[in-house]
């Protein structure tokens, strides 16, 4: 038996592991155009801000692929078809069974001039965008994000680290929306700006211009300011990386069922790119590596039936702690300690609380998620908040039931 996976993400790695462990004789091929070894896509700002080597990224000891008899194999695949896979240098790989765990790709605007730019123009996401940020950073003196989410702001506290002057371009009314009701978001922004960030709202690039050596030199936006830099990040969101992929149903990712079989016989795609029966895409690190374990058992035979668990994810915001469980609902509690960057929003329907947007502290999710499948109460949540701290005892922070 030959398994084969297509990405060295957390999704492709932990099937991989997952697999060498219930087959101890298979064969198992991981490849990867991006790295030799499976890297912690989450902490590339630490490496860029030089807390970390790249060696530090990896989480596996190296000797860890041979020990599990892992074959590492170095290329992008370029073509699938029946049982067997295509690299970019013309090598065939068969396979018995096969695992798309590709992961997502930078969403790529179609800004006018920007196609004229052939240097400067960045990205955040792989150990390629890393390098040619690294590459840029000694030549640039200001520097342009656009994209209000997670990425734009990783890539912004980088470049403040090294001392370049960066202009935030948020096309919304407030930081990141989709994620952070109004009051959140205003307290995010003054965090940047306290950190030295021109963080500018209601703004998106209409006109990229670039010098005469091809380097990019400014953007215009839809409010007619023109922002000079010597780099731009662009940090828009990301998509399924499936632009190869003939043969298999996609849509936005590719398709699967609750088993991750994709349309293929033999088949499977987990993580980033796979798009689940309900059309969602799990684009989280906890949830392409809990993908990445039940798809490598649904490829032994195991019955999977996968059902998409709470909402959980967790991030830092230059100093601030986030952590979010959940989902949204018509009502919510809210509440900021005065003079503090913490708050707490509790959302409630029904009620029962069904979320929580928590900045500024730590907390255990697990409570969360505790309180929210047994349909707690506001009242009871508030009353046993102080059980979820993750704080430590002298920095405790008091909660609104205190």
């Amino acid at each position: 038996m030959h398994y084969v996976i297509i990405g060295n993400g957390v999704a492709g790695i932990t099937a991989a592991f997952a697999l060498r462990d219930r087959d101890p004789h298979a064969r198992i091929s991981v490849i990867s155009g991006e790295s030799d070894y499976f890297i912690s896509r989450t902490a590339l700002m630490y490496a860029f801000m030089d807390r970390l080597t790249l060696r530090d990224l990896e989480p596996f000891e190296r000797k860890t692929y041979d020990a599990k008899k892992i074959d590492r194999i170095r290329g992008w695949v370029t073509d699938l078809d029946a049982n067997t896979v295509t690299l970019n240098n013309g090598r065939q790989i068969s396979y018995d069974k096969l695992l798309l765990a590709t992961g997502s790709v930078p969403i790529q605007p179609n800004w006018p001039g920007l196609e004229t730019v052939k240097a400067g123009a960045v990205n955040f996401v792989s150990l390629q965008d890393l390098e040619a940020c690294e590459e840029f950073v000694p030549t640039t003196r200001r520097a342009v994000v656009a994209g209000g989410g997670l990425i734009g702001v990783e890539l912004v506290e980088c470049l403040t680290h090294h001392g370049i002057e960066v202009d935030f371009l948020v096309r919304d009314s407030w930081y990141w929306p989709m994620a952070l009701a109004k009051e959140e978001g205003e307290i995010i922004a003054a965090h940047m700006r306290r950190h030295g960030v021109k963080l500018y709202l209601n703004q998106e690039i209409t006109q990229v211009t670039a010098d005469a050596k091809g380097r990019v030199s400014a953007v215009r936006t839809n409010q007619n300011i023109e922002f000079p830099c010597q780099m731009l990040g662009i940090c828009i969101g990301v998509r399924p990386a499936i632009d190869w992929l003939r043969g298999v149903t996609t849509a936005r990712g590719i398709q699967v069922a609750n088993s991750f079989q994709t349309s293929l016989p033999n088949v499977w795609a987990a993580g980033d790119c796979a798009e689940l029966p309900n059309a969602q895409i799990e684009q989280i690190w906890y949830s392409a590596k809990r993908q990445g374990e039940l798809a490598a058992k649904a490829m032994l035979g195991d019955t999977v039936n996968y059902q998409p668990p709470l909402f959980y994810n967790s991030a830092k915001f230059f100093d601030i702690e986030y952590t979010t469980v959940g989902a949204a609902a018509s009502e919510s509690f809210f509440h900021q300690i005065p003079g503090k960057e913490i708050s707490f929003r509790i959302m409630h329907e029904n009620g029962a609380v069904t979320g929580f947007n928590m900045l500024g502290s730590r907390w255990d999710h697990t409570y969360f998620e505790k309180w929210i499948h047994e349909r707690r109460t506001l009242r009871e949540v508030l009353a046993n908040l102080h059980q979820a701290q993750f704080d430590v005892e002298f920095s405790r922070i008091p909660t609104p039931h205190d």
